[in-house]
């Protein structure tokens, strides 16, 4: 399956079992999040070191409620604690996750 060119084509991919094999890592663990399996998604980005993980990270324990672990991923990927909704910033990381892939 080729990479999503889009956030529209990443959500169609959802009624699947498991992402692509071929993704980035960043991609797949955004599709586990996407899914509500928050413990696959940790799994898979725990342990990356790269800032867009660290920022994915940072998303999921803000959506865990963690937020004192939250901020301290935030802080490791270089953003701020963001002031919008966890869907929006989900989007938000599909979408450069997205963009940087098809770079």
């Amino acid at each position: 399956m080729a990479i999503p060119k889009n956030l529209q084509e990443f959500n169609s991919t959802l009624i699947r079992e498991e992402p692509d094999k071929s993704w980035p890592l960043a991609l797949k663990g955004l599709w586990f999040a996407a899914k509500g399996d928050w413990q696959s998604a940790h799994d898979l980005i725990d342990g990356a070191k790269e800032e867009m993980s660290s920022w994915i990270h940072a998303h999921l324990h803000r959506e865990e409620g963690d937020e004192w672990n939250a901020a301290y991923w935030y802080r490791l990927a270089q953003r701020p604690v963001p002031k919008i909704s966890l869907q929006e910033e989900r989007n938000q990381l599909i979408d450069i996750v997205l963009e940087q892939t098809l770079l």
